[in-house]
Parts: C-alpha cells; structure tokens; sequence
C-alpha cells in the first residue's frame, strides 16, 4: 500500500524538492502544507502515515504543530520527523522531549530524503 506523507514547511523550493524526492525514487503520494496551521487541519481530516515538518515557521512553528498533533487522539499515532537547519544541542533536547521519530537537517541531499525517511520509520522500500 502506497504511503502517504505531510510535508510541512513555509518555504516552497524545499517543499517542492522533498516532493519530488518521496514521489519519484520511493512511489509515496504527499500533501504539502506552506504552515502549522494549515498542517494541522490536513492532519485532522486526512489518513497519513507520517509527516515531515520544519521547526522554524511564522504562526505556528513545529515545536507548536508537533505538542498540538500529541494532544489530539485523531493525530497523535502519527510518526513525525523534524526537518530543520536547527541542530543545537537544546534544539535537540526540545525535539527528544515532543518524541520525534527522528530529525533530518537541512540542507539535506534531495537524492536520498526518501531514503532516510524509510530509514528512520522502519519502511522497506
């Protein structure tokens, strides 16, 4: 069955690229989202298998859309992996304390995104 995946992030050149990357090299089908807050909505009405989401964003930032999806029964089963520049030592404290299914930094390589999504949630590709 062919996964499906939020992409969560303000700027749309990395949401464009991470698309293409999950879409082409693994089959997944995804929805992007350019905030948290509109995030959250696709999150509450659709099924996902996992979500991507960026730290740093205006209205909602990560830290704030990963504690509300924990919050609600409807979303909280979702495996998140954080995407962000941010890789200092109490970023990552922060992260380990929303239990996070794991964090890729940016810039990553849009070749094999896909790769260590399915390497971080345990999917066989």
């Amino acid at each position: 069955m062919t996964k499906q995946i939020l992409i969560v992030d303000d700027d749309d050149d990395i949401r464009a690229v991470v698309r293409v990357s999950l879409e082409e090299f693994a089959g997944w089908r995804t929805i992007a989202a350019a905030s948290g807050i509109e995030g959250l909505q696709i999150a509450q009405t659709k099924t996902l298998d996992a979500i991507l989401l960026d730290i740093s964003m205006p209205d909602m930032n990560g830290f704030q859309m990963c504690e509300a999806l924990q919050a609600n029964p409807r979303t909280q089963h979702i495996p998140v992996i954080v995407l962000t520049a941010k890789v200092l030592s109490s970023d990552r404290q922060q992260f380990s304390g929303l239990a996070v299914a794991g964090i890729i930094t940016k810039p990553f390589n849009p070749l094999t995104i896909w790769s260590q999504v399915a390497e971080i949630l345990g999917w066989n590709i």
